[in-house]
């Protein structure tokens, strides 16, 4: 990895001088239409993003990142958009991008495939139903039922997302460990039982009484110390705030304490010490990293909170308040707020934790939702109110087991019905809020976790969660087929002996979707 990341950056480097001036003149062209559509309400953006990705380079991506402040991924939507030629175009990799010996992709789909939604705005005819009693089970049960790849367990859905019609089922209502596709059913929750728009705030209060500066945790994982915030709530935006408002009551030392109250119980993982998450609690910054990563497995601090405060107090001297070395502590309801920082809004959130597989994100949005639902916001609580929030929803959650937001507890349980029935939901055109669930879910050799997979056949036709771990393997997601059809699937595979063949044989099964058989 390291020799492949030493191989790449010269040419990333060069990529990112020769874009931007081409990156510039387009944020130029598109400012006006970004300033119409971008608006507070994030739901409002139509379902046209729900498979869309592939046609922007790669690159661009890499250095902008894919999300902005909106929640919505404009750089998806509006680069595909603008390539609206029949043919299709590549990723940005030059001319070795044609799926040989390089491993690069094939050429994409062009921006009307890949921009298939509900609302048909991009598919000439609109998007269509599968033709009634279509079969699939000459097509998956090869791959799902007979292949030894998958271990002795394994579990399998497919339904039409425009009509919910199911159109192949293998032992679909078993609940099996489901890994890292629980994050769907995460998502679902939290936005039905917060909405889209919903922000995360840490804030800074005063007691008037005794001068105590309390940092006030608010649950937002994505709080970040760096000097450049990219959109997210900024520590040391909050320090300034606090300093200035400080010194307008002619006060220049405080004794500094930290208040995490908003969670309960626990704050370390089943799993324990491990880095694929921080300690679960109200306040961090950067997710806890140690490093300078803002996604995949990283050393964590292994006091979260403490160390938010800690970085917190050095920020406030720059700005000429001392504070006292910091302490847990909580603010009492007489406190004065005296400044506030607010994440992106959930719909965001929701597609970062998706898109990455963002586990700290994942439990906190767990947790999000049992304060929302007035349980107790520990792990117990956290998997009530998200069951809680499906069954209300009427979604099939006989047998789902949810011990925590993340899906690395191996003791939860969802079925590919239950997975199925959520990405049916989120593609409700009655439930716009939930569209984020589709919008966030990786795409095909090119986003997230998926980035890596899908060389060829249905690279950028397919958006799917995944989820691995030991023995475990499973996708769920998305897949537009040749005559303009979205179809939502979850494949679940438990007790595999070979993670890397199975997660091959996979997919190759929602690669089978998307061939002209399907």
């Amino acid at each position: 990895m390291a020799r492949a990341a030493s191989a790449v950056r010269p040419r990333l480097a060069r990529f990112a001088r020769t874009a931007k001036p081409r990156v510039a003149r387009f944020a130029r062209a598109t400012a006006p239409q970004l300033a119409r559509i971008t608006g507070p309400k994030t739901w409002q953006y139509t379902a046209g993003a729900a498979t869309a990705g592939l046609a922007l380079a790669a690159g661009v991506v890499t250095a902008a990142g894919p999300w902005d402040s909106t929640g919505q991924r404009t750089a998806e939507r509006d680069r595909a958009v603008a390539l609206e030629q029949t043919g299709g175009t590549d990723h940005g990799s030059g001319s070795g991008a044609s799926g040989t010996s390089s491993g690069s992709p094939r050429p994409a789909p062009s921006a009307g495939a890949v921009l298939t939604g509900l609302g048909g705005t991009t598919t000439p005819g609109g998007v269509k139903a599968a033709p009634g009693g279509k079969d699939l089970a000459g097509l998956l049960d090869p791959l799902l039922k007979d292949d030894p790849a998958l271990g002795e367990h394994r579990a399998a859905a497919v339904v039409d997302l425009t009509t919910g019609k199911h159109l192949y089922g293998l032992g679909g209502d078993a609940p099996l460990i489901p890994a890292s596709t629980t994050k769907i059913a995460t998502a679902v929750a939290a936005l039905t039982a917060l909405g889209p728009d919903h922000r995360l705030t840490t804030r800074t209060a005063l007691e008037a009484d005794t001068g105590e500066l309390v940092l006030v945790g608010g649950g937002d994982p994505t709080l970040t110390a760096r000097e450049a915030p990219r959109g997210l709530a900024s520590l040391r935006t909050l320090a300034e705030q606090t300093a200035a408002a400080l010194k307008k009551r002619d006060v220049r030392k405080v004794t500094l304490s930290y208040d995490t109250t908003l969670y309960a119980g626990t704050e370390m993982h089943p799993i324990g010490v491990n880095d694929n998450l921080a300690r679960v609690t109200a306040l961090m910054t950067d997710e806890g990293r140690t490093d300078d990563s803002t996604s995949g497995p990283a050393p964590r601090v292994p006091d979260p909170a403490a160390d938010a405060a800690r970085t917190f107090a050095g920020l406030l001297k720059r700005h000429g308040v001392t504070a006292s070395a910091p302490g847990p502590s909580k603010a009492t309801a007489r406190a004065d707020t005296l400044a506030t920082v607010a994440s992106p809004p959930l719909s965001a959130l929701v597609e970062r934790m998706l898109t990455n597989s963002d586990n700290d994100l994942a439990e906190a949005l767990a947790r999000h939702t049992a304060v929302a639902t007035g349980k107790r916001a520990d792990f117990e609580g956290a998997g009530a109110a998200v069951t809680a929030r499906l069954g209300q929803l009427g979604l099939p959650v006989r047998g789902a087991r949810f011990h925590d937001g993340s899906g690395l507890d191996r003791t939860d349980l969802i079925s590919a019905d239950l997975l199925t029935a959520l990405l049916a939901e989120a593609a409700d055109p009655a439930r716009p809020q939930l569209r984020p669930v589709l919008t966030g879910l990786p795409v095909a050799h090119f986003t997230g976790t998926l980035a890596g997979r899908y060389t060829d056949g249905a690279a950028g036709l397919v958006r799917a969660k995944t989820g691995t771990l030991t023995g475990v393997n499973t996708l769920a997601g998305t897949v537009t087929t040749p005559d303009g059809r979205l179809l939502g699937f979850a494949f679940l595979a438990n007790a595999t002996t070979d993670a890397w063949t199975a997660q091959a044989t996979l997919d190759r099964a929602a690669t089978a979707l998307a061939s002209p058989t399907a």
